[in-house]
């Protein structure tokens, strides 16, 4: 046996593009033998799979992005799938961040294929472009609270910059000065009078990059502390002090304020490592998250320490509201670090007189014994709307509102007067309004037992406030507010899910329904234009309709189309589909999808591929509840990796629900047995129905779908082939728990050794595909999985290929890559299952036997 490493594209990183296939003999040269299994460089399918997988579903407009004035909706426009010369571009990963060290930024603005944006009329759907130079890409647009701008970063190879578009003409300009930092901050605030916007910028004289030392100043050190740190495996943690000071160095920004009619720009505060930038409605003070260690070699830097405060625009830190340590897991009592009651749903209050929260009461006092007053929990310690006003100190705290019940959310009107609050009592769903002239009457507007999902209240409608900070939606004349939900049924296959929008009298609780989608569409409202909501905008979708934007003039009853999206795979979308109950040897029912080729006729038995992830539930009920929200309305929607598109290749596709069930803190030990009997289920059902070749089945999965997939081909007989994606392989690489799966290793030891597939490669019965993202970046995947498992395949002789794609994530999404996916995918699936003879067991691909053997 031999492997074969391909690497003719000389990458300057260890895999570049690699092949690995166990069994696989290369030719030299003089004795090329092609194949799509075997040929290096980056293959093409078919010229029919291409069009589906690098087709232009990027031009489809959506309407969503509402302005605050409530006129016009802001839309992005792509280029279509992103370039492998972008994602190729150096970059760092540091403790979980991915830096373009370059362009100063996150390294997924720079692989963003947005490059155009355009503001779409509400009423008539005009189009009007904004004014871009050629070859930008642009991200993280924000409206001005009058809704006559939009602020958004516009990205070159070098910098990014803060430019700001205005609606009427589409002109466009740059506002920023200097370069933003764009590494953890990647958009600008606005304050409320539309004069400034907050960013983050590079800091004046930062210097140079930290240079890599010429040898290791020290081996690499970790001990243990005290106690469990029970920690997933995270990947790109920090490795040494020059990791360290890469990341404080590409962190580092200066919080800056630009005024925009002027483009003067002041720096606020000194330079940190800011996480987040919240900017008070008034303008006059920012809330500011900072990453305020230690670092740690351990956890990502989303757990680093971390302080969150209020900074004047002077750059005075006015008070710290909170200060987190690593994390580590540790519970929180619920109190301050000072002992007093945590503040809960902290954020600007909309009319800008300060922070709004939510606190209870503080605990008794002890008695003159020294013993504490007798309660249970948070019982009789009232729980209050509370009111903290610049400069955020003790004396500057005052109670709103205060309620014996546990208030979970409270909102606001425009004019601060109206509280809208929400509580959860005796299993009932409240939500009420108070008026402030009046805070002992309740005004009920909706409720509900929680346990009821068949008469949904929904949610309180909000929108911008004139400051640019959300408030509740209040009728013009006062008197009403709007409810917004989806009316579920207790059979999706005849009824779907309909959203609706009710209205709600204030002091009445008389509820009103103002619209519901149509029975045989999906009608969802993405824009309201006016606070009486006579005027609409509607996303309308069914199964043979494309979702477009519709205006809805209610009154009239009057619908103008303002959008025309066009199916871009009419093959795949009008193929026919079968939705259908499945019950395995144990009684318990599951879903499966069914998608024909286009060609396909009843009585034929087709080839198959099998899809699927599987996903834990403790009881045929917790099973059932995921069941509602299926919608039979919904257009089907094809991606570039939608598994529908191997029906153009002649495969029927099933996409089954895969149910491991048991007890909550125990799901996974009958893992392997629930893997069985699920898989034979289905393939009994559809073999029954004479829709597959049983002799001819596939199966794939990615991620825990492709986990499950390597399981599958070495405990059950059922499939000839098999493509794994990004897959763990060996669960004893993810000891402190998985997926579902909370036990430790050593807690659950049978448990995790059977789900090991690694462990049993010896009895893998097909033949498997596996690829993987060479830079994959999700807890419990990492590449090695497939590096050590195809070496393993290789000395048990078993018929496998790895495909190891480079720049990739867990997610493949470069245009090269994913069409060298599918040219592989297809030619594997060809040949060891639809062109294979089935009477022999698969077997290593066969080469030209004169061919030299390369060792």
């Amino acid at each position: 046996m031999s492997v074969v490493v391909h690497r003719n594209l000389g990458w300057p990183r260890l895999g570049g593009f690699l092949l690995v296939a166990s069994a696989l003999l290369a030719p030299t040269a003089g004795h090329a033998q092609s194949h799509p299994i075997l040929d290096e460089g980056y293959l093409t399918p078919s010229d029919a799979i291409a069009r589906l997988v690098d087709s232009e579903r990027h031009t489809s407009v959506q309407l969503s992005n509402l302005s605050p004035n409530q006129r016009h909706f802001l839309h992005i426009s792509g280029e279509g799938l992103v370039e492998l010369a972008q994602l190729a571009r150096p970059y760092h990963r540091l403790a979980g961040i991915a830096i373009d060290p370059a362009a100063n930024r996150a390294r997924n603005l720079t692989t963003t294929s947005n490059t155009g944006m355009a503001f779409v009329d509400g009423t008539t759907g005009a189009v009007t472009r904004v004014q871009l130079p050629a070859g930008v890409r642009v991200s993280g647009p924000t409206w001005s609270p009058n809704g006559d701008q939009v602020a958004f970063l516009v990205h070159t190879d070098q910098e990014s910059h803060i430019w700001v578009a205005n609606v009427s003409g589409g002109r466009a300009q740059q506002i920023s000065r200097t370069p933003v930092l764009a590494t953890q901050v990647t958009s600008a605030a606005w304050s409320g009078d539309g004069r400034h916007l907050f960013a983050v910028a590079i800091p004046q004289g930062r210097g140079r990059e930290p240079a890599a030392p010429a040898a290791p100043p020290s081996p690499l050190i970790r001990v243990n502390g005290e106690g469990q740190n029970n920690l997933r495996t995270y990947p790109s943690l920090l490795r040494d002090p020059h990791d360290r000071d890469l990341l404080a160095y590409h962190a580092t920004g200066q919080l800056v304020r630009i005024e925009v009619s002027s483009r003067r720009e002041t720096r606020i505060g000194a330079p940190a490592m800011i996480q987040s930038v919240d900017v008070s409605p008034n303008g006059e003070h920012i809330r500011v998250r900072t990453t305020d260690g230690p670092f740690s070699y351990i956890v990502p830097a989303s757990q680093f320490g971390d302080a969150d405060e209020v900074w004047n625009v002077a750059g005075e830190r006015l008070v710290e509201l909170d200060r987190r340590a690593v994390r580590e897991g540790l519970p929180n009592d619920g109190n301050n670090a000072n002992g007093t009651p945590s503040r809960r749903s902290l954020a600007w209050r909309p009319d800008g007189a300060g922070l709004s929260f939510l606190q209870r009461a503080a605990p008794p006092a002890e008695t003159e014994g020294g013993e504490e007053t007798p309660r249970s929990g948070n019982q009789n310690r009232a729980d209050r709307v509370m009111l903290w006003r610049a400069p955020f100190s003790d004396d500057t705290q005052e109670v709103v509102f205060q309620s014996t019940s546990e208030i979970r959310s409270v909102a606001y009107s425009e004019d601060t007067r109206w509280l809208f609050l929400s509580e959860r009592v005796q299993g009932t769903d409240r939500v009420y309004a108070v008026h402030l002239d009046d805070p002992d009457t309740r005004f009920v507007l909706a409720e509900a037992d929680t346990a009821s999902y068949l008469e949904p209240i929904g949610s309180l409608v909000t929108r911008s406030g004139a400051l640019g900070a959300n408030v509740v939606r209040m009728s013009s004349d006062g008197n009403f507010v709007y409810f917004s939900g989806t009316q579920l049924f207790e059979n999706p296959l005849e009824e779907a899910p309909r959203p609706f929008i009710d209205r709600v009298e204030i002091r009445t609780g008389e509820r009103e329904r103002i619209f519901q989608s149509a029975t045989d569409t999906f009608d969802r409202v993405t824009g309201i234009l006016d606070d009486d909501l006579r005027q609409l905008v509607i996303t309308r979708e069914s199964t043979t309709q494309v979702p477009d934007a519709w205006h809805l003039d209610r009154a009239a009853n009057a619908w103008t189309q303002l959008t025309r999206n066009q199916d871009h795979h009419p093959e795949i979308t009008a193929a026919r589909r079968e939705r259908l109950a499945v019950t395995r040897a144990d009684g318990f029912t599951f879903m499966m999808d069914v998608t024909f080729p286009p060609d396909y006729r009843e009585g034929e038995r087709r080839p198959a591929m099998f899809w699927f992830y599987p996903r834990e539930y403790s009881t045929q009920d917790a099973y059932d509840r995921t069941l509602r929200n299926y919608n039979r309305n919904r257009f089907p929607t094809v991606g570039a990796r939608s598994m529908e598109i191997l029906t153009a290749a002649g495969y029927v596709v099933v996409q089954p629900d895969h149910p491991i069930v048991g007890p909550s803190d125990r799901m996974n030990d009958n893992y392997i047995t629930d893997l069985r009997q699920n898989h034979l289920a289905v393939i009994d059902a559809l073999d029954e129905r004479g829709w597959i070749d049983r002799r001819r089945l596939a199966l794939g999965g990615h991620s825990y779908g492709g986990f499950g997939t390597i399981n599958a081909m070495v405990h059950t007989p059922y499939f000839r082939a098999g493509i794994a994606g990004a897959p763990n392989s060996n669960r004893l690489l993810t000891p402190i728990g998985f997926q579902g799966e909370r036990r430790p290793l050593w807690e659950a030891r049978e448990t995790y050794l059977s789900m090991s597939p690694f462990l049993y490669a010896d009895q893998l019965s097909g033949a498997l595909l596996i690829y993987h993202g060479e830079d994959d970046q999700n807890v419990g995947t990492f590449p090695d999985n497939s590096w050590r498992l195809i070496h393993g395949l290789n000395g048990l002789g078993k018929t496998a290929a790895l495909y190891m794609y480079p720049f990739e994530d867990h997610g493949q999404v470069a245009r090269e890559t994913l069409l060298d996916m599918w040219a592989r995918w297809i030619a594997w699936l060809d040949h060891y299952v639809r062109d294979a003879d089935v009477t022999v067991p698969p077997k290593p691909f066969a080469l030209d036997a004169e061919a030299p053997q390369e060792r």
